[in-house]
């Protein structure tokens, strides 16, 4: 394989000056790789580890895992590629980057999907399973041989290697364990540490005896050597700068397992959940060691008795939580709707996912913003929060618990798959204890005091419990009083309704404007929310250096939402947000101004601050990359200058 062939591009390569450094290693500043198979092949499990290994070298990591949206996808098919792409680097990363430049496919149909995707380049190497080239059926031969023809006219770079036959001189189904092979392959490629590579191997099956931990590690050892003897180019990606990582610790999670450990942080002792993709692998890592720390989790017989329960701890003075996604946020809404009449402090993570109905229930989307803010029937005012990266999936449940006891309200904390699944390193919290949940108050109430004693400025009141004496009330979801007394007439309907917006009021008055990115006026400004914002950043860096007027900003209170946006705003001649959701191109046809859907933020700013904001939004179902969005900036800003008017006098999609 020629050096010059995998050589990176927009800055990635950079001169090796180490005299430490093998002659044959060519030091780059990031590579982007992926692994694809069908599923069940462990390319996931062999990526995550790759990328862990990464980590702990102290390079920039980010991973996003490729799932197909059926159980049991059809094998040798493009519809059931399965994998995972690692983007390591010499600096902090926080999104899955743009093409490929190394990708190991375990047969060459599951290349067509991410091809589809835009997911490689010309110049993108391929390490190919060879072993359907002589296939004993001839469909599939031929099949292979138009496959790898059509790679390599358009400009892949394909080696064609028998990495099944050298796992059968180890094992006899290599199915099973061509994957922890792959992981020496990609660890020989890219220099990494050899002796971190096996402890995350003994780590990874350390469940499994010792025998299955030695047969992983002669696979990785096979592959080393293999990727020794086949593969020419050879990679170091130096560790991020001492100065971004001096005197911290790091640990390495996805953002499900931030979510857990958040829960566990804050003090929470029950998450009660139905399983639901994308949001399964929380409960199940919560499962693993949440009893360490004195708490459990209740799995529901479905989505409703989960939500239930955990209300029902919440009444009794322990603040619960609970996970879920897309669909089980519907089926939620009457009790997240009780909680707010009730003002019962309540936990909801919703980890997002392509929809309407099932959707695509395996793909990334933001399209439950609006089911968050208005999913219930009558006015129903939480908070609603969104994580923006990883390490924030974590701390977001803290605060969410925070929030949730202080304003006695439910808080729903969106994250969604691309946070979920993916991977990165972050520095290890360190808790204090004012994270925790204080203990039960179980002083005396006074029974002259109502269950809802709402002061007048903030509608917040303290909370009595069921426990304390004299604090038992009758809860109701039907409109009350302050005494909780069930009541019809118009001024105790009002004076509740008042009392529970106010409490958002109180909140947002609290709240900071938020930062921008860039300069605080110019001619764009990009806002976002939730994972978006790695992929737009770097989209206005590389807009930024380039010269142009570009900046942004990210939201992480979405109800209510951050003050001084209005103010932010007219400093540019146009706003638009970037979203994973929803939009009508306002060039198709029967769009006309009028008529025109805009994705979910774009839509609630419009309405709250009366600008003109303009969109731009996908549904394709996988994160969004920074050359998408940097080009989304270029169109808008030709078309601009282009038309003579300033930015934001004409909308557009790109």
């Amino acid at each position: 394989m020629s050096t010059d062939s995998t050589r990176p591009r927009d800055g990635k390569e950079e001169a090796r000056t180490d005299p430490d450094t093998p002659s044959d290693v060519q030091r780059i500043r990031e590579h982007i790789v992926e692994i694809v198979s069908d599923s069940g092949e462990g390319a996931q499990k062999a990526g995550q580890t790759f990328g862990t290994v990464c980590a702990r070298m102290g390079n920039g990591v980010w991973t996003v895992e490729i799932i197909p949206a059926e159980i049991q996808p059809p094998a040798r098919s493009p519809a059931g590629a399965s994998g995972i792409r690692i983007r390591l680097a010499s600096h902090y990363v926080t999104n899955m980057g743009d093409e490929a430049d190394t990708v190991v496919a375990f047969n060459e149909q599951v290349l067509y999907s991410r091809i589809a995707n835009g997911a490689y380049k010309k110049g993108t190497v391929v390490l190919l399973e060879d072993k359907w080239r002589d296939d004993p059926v001839p469909e599939i031969r031929t099949q292979y041989a138009k496959a790898v023809m059509e790679f390599r006219e358009n400009g892949l770079i394909v080696h064609e290697l028998p990495i099944e036959k050298a796992c059968l001189e180890i094992m006899s189904n290599p199915r099973r364990g061509k994957n922890m092979f792959v992981l020496g392959m990609l660890c020989h490629i890219y220099s990494r540490d050899i002796q971190k590579a096996k402890d995350e191997i003994a780590t990874t099956f350390k469940r499994k005896d010792a025998d299955i931990i030695a047969l992983n590690h002669r696979l990785f050892d096979a592959g080393l050597a293999f990727a020794a003897e086949h593969l020419d180019a050879r990679y170091e990606v130096l560790p991020r700068p001492q100065e971004e990582t001096e005197g911290k610790r790091f640990i390495v999670t996805n953002g499900n397992q931030a979510l857990g450990l958040g829960v566990m942080a804050s003090g929470m002792e029950l998450v009660s959940m139905y399983p639901i993709t994308p949001a399964t692998s929380a409960s199940h890592y919560l499962a693993d060691v949440f009893h360490e720390v004195g708490g459990f989790v209740h799995q529901a017989e479905d989505e409703i008795a989960a939500i239930g329960f955990a209300i029902g701890s919440s009444f009794a003075g322990k603040t619960a939580c609970t996970i879920t996604s897309g669909p089980g946020l519907a089926l939620k809404t009457e009790m997240i709707a009780l909680a707010v009449m009730a003002e019962i402090p309540l936990v909801l993570a919703v980890v997002q996912r392509g929809g309407p109905s099932t959707g695509l229930p395996t793909k990334v989307e933001q399209g439950d913003l609006l089911a968050a803010l208005f999913g219930e029937p009558g006015d129903a005012p939480k908070v609603i929060i969104a994580a923006a990266t990883i390490q924030e999936c974590l701390h977001f449940v803290i605060m969410a618990r925070r929030l949730a006891e202080a304003f006695r309200t439910p808080v729903i904390l969106l994250s969604d798959s691309n946070l979920a699944t993916g991977v990165q390193p972050y520095p290890r919290p360190q808790p204090t204890p004012d994270w925790l949940a204080p203990p039960i108050d179980q002083s005396e109430w006074d029974q002259s005091v109502p269950p809802y004693d709402w002061d007048p400025e903030t509608g917040l009141s303290p909370r009595p419990i069921p426990g304390m004496p004299g604090g038992q009330y009758i809860l109701t979801g039907l409109a009350h009083t302050d005494f909780s007394k069930v009541a019809y007439d118009s001024d105790s309907n009002q004076l509740g309704c008042n009392m529970r917006s106010r409490k958002l009021a109180a909140l947002a008055s609290t709240l900071k404007p938020p930062t921008v990115h860039g300069d605080a006026e110019g001619d764009l400004l990009l806002v976002g929310w939730g994972s978006t914002m790695g992929a737009i950043e770097e989209a206005v860096d590389r807009a930024r250096a380039q010269g142009h007027k570009v900046s942004s900003l990210h939201l992480r209170f979405l109800s209510p939402l951050e003050p001084g946006l209005k103010a932010i705003f007219v400093r540019f001649g146009k706003v638009m947000t970037i979203e994973i959701n929803y939009s009508d191109d306002p060039h198709a046809p029967l769009i006309t101004d009028e008529t025109r859907r805009y994705a979910q933020l774009a839509w609630l700013l419009r309405a709250q601050t009366l600008i003109d904001i303009d969109c731009w939004s996908v549904v394709y179902g996988h994160p969004l990359q920074p050359g998408m969005i940097h080009n989304v900036i270029l169109k808008h800003l030709a078309a601009s200058n282009k038309s003579g008017n300033k930015p934001g006098d004409e909308g557009g999609e790109a």
